[in-house]
């Protein structure tokens, strides 16, 4: 996709998608809650008659502080259009539900986000949609996997929780000779740490209750991508499926997102500190972050991301079910709970056994390949804004 945003990435996530408001004089975005519209008696009832000059009717049908962060969330992604989403589930059941259909095959990377995992591992096949699960980062394995009735690659990268890269340049290489759309969750790295249009994806899906909401308050996802695919999309998960994004999240999300590449630069001064620690703990027997030399896809790393972001997976030398009671119990500035990319840091255990069973459900060399980076199991920690320092303070207290 052709650059068209050239205006610096802090610029454009304070400005794009705002302006000062004409009527007030306002220069912070106003919040509106309405659900409807008055207009003139020419405007159509059905949203199929909507077009881009088309009056604002009903707010599932389009919103002015939604569509502000679209066109925020657009121009961070270097993409034409976005759509938001009541959460980041939302807008990956989105993507799949509307571009999906009986009959056709979706290749997916074998480890993702949880509730995708399982929409894609349980759901799907009850819709007549076949599913290959691949490691995605081995471009070979996706190349082998594709058959006639391929119709999407879905990858995330990094991958939750094992921090598992894959190279989206070259998988988009495979999609774009077949014309199959390539979707690359990017939640992980952010639009700072990565921007996968500009790899060759079709399509990027995030997560905006985390770095891009930033502060732990507000659900929401959005997908973003070009023009005429968004706006096909919108008129089938928008308008038919109703998942939309309130303007109360929209207005918090994009005050989230106006800091963002700063919040980014502090996430991964901080993580690579934190890492380091941790890589030298007694107590710790591997640390995973794609900054670190010791990550097995460093060099990708370097490649493709700006910003290795804030996110590391370490295990613990000791059984991990009795470390996660001791963190949870002695952490006084690291919250022992689930979701990331929040000022706040967070950390979370996820057992190998324990998410085999209940998401990803994967069998020999797949397995291997999973318990190569994760083993028995890892701690997710999610690195927050705090000072380093005190990071690694309250986690070699908590580590015992």
């Amino acid at each position: 996709m052709m650059a068209r945003n050239k205006r610096g990435p802090r610029t454009t996530a304070i400005h794009a998608g705002e302006g000062v408001d004409p009527a007030t004089g306002a220069s912070a975005p106003n919040i509106v809650m309405s659900t409807t519209y008055a207009v003139d008696a020419s405007a159509g009832f059905s949203a199929h008659d909507m077009d881009e000059d088309s009056p604002f009717i009903y707010t599932r049908w389009g919103n002015p502080t939604v569509r502000q962060l679209e066109t925020k969330l657009a121009a961070m992604e270097n993409g034409e259009a976005a759509l938001c989403t009541a959460s980041g589930m939302a807008a990956s059941a989105a993507v799949l539900l509307s571009l999906l259909g009986q009959g056709d095959h979706l290749i997916a990377g074998d480890t993702n986000y949880a509730g995708t995992a399982e929409l894609i591992r349980t759901t799907l096949p009850r819709f007549g949609i076949e599913v290959s699960l691949i490691d995605t980062s081995d471009p070979k394995a996706v190349a082998q996997a594709m058959r006639a009735e391929t119709r999407m690659v879905w990858t995330e990268t990094p991958a939750n929780p094992i921090l598992r890269l894959t190279d989206i340049a070259a998988v988009a290489e495979l999609t774009r000779e077949r014309d199959i759309p390539l979707v690359v969750d990017s939640t992980f790295a952010s639009p700072v740490g990565t921007r996968p249009l500009e790899l060759g994806a079709d399509y990027v899906v995030h997560s905006l209750t985390k770095y891009i909401g930033g502060h732990g308050d507000a659900l929401g996802g959005a997908v973003i991508g070009s023009k005429a695919a968004i706006d096909s999309l919108s008129l089938e998960a928008g308008i038919h499926y109703g998942g939309v994004l309130s303007p109360f999240n929209a207005w918090l999300i994009a005050r989230g997102a106006a800091t963002l590449p700063l919040r980014m630069r502090a996430h991964q001064e901080t993580a690579m500190a934190v890492a380091g620690f941790l890589e030298n703990h007694g107590k710790v027997r591997r640390v995973l972050y794609p900054g670190l030399p010791s990550h097995p896809q460093h060099d990708l790393a370097q490649r493709q991301m700006q910003n290795f972001s804030g996110m590391i997976a370490f295990q613990p030398k000791e059984p991990g079910a009795e470390v996660a009671a001791r963190l949870a119990e002695r952490l006084e500035i690291v919250h022992y709970a689930v979701s990331l990319g929040h000022h706040r840091s967070l950390v979370y255990w996820i057992g190998t056994d324990e998410i085999m069973q209940s998401s990803f459900q994967l069998e020999g060399a797949q397995l291997e390949s999973y318990r190569a980076f994760a083993g028995d199991g890892i701690f997710r920690l999610s690195v927050g804004l705090e000072d380093a320092e005190d990071l690694c303070a309250d986690l070699d207290r908590a580590l015992g």
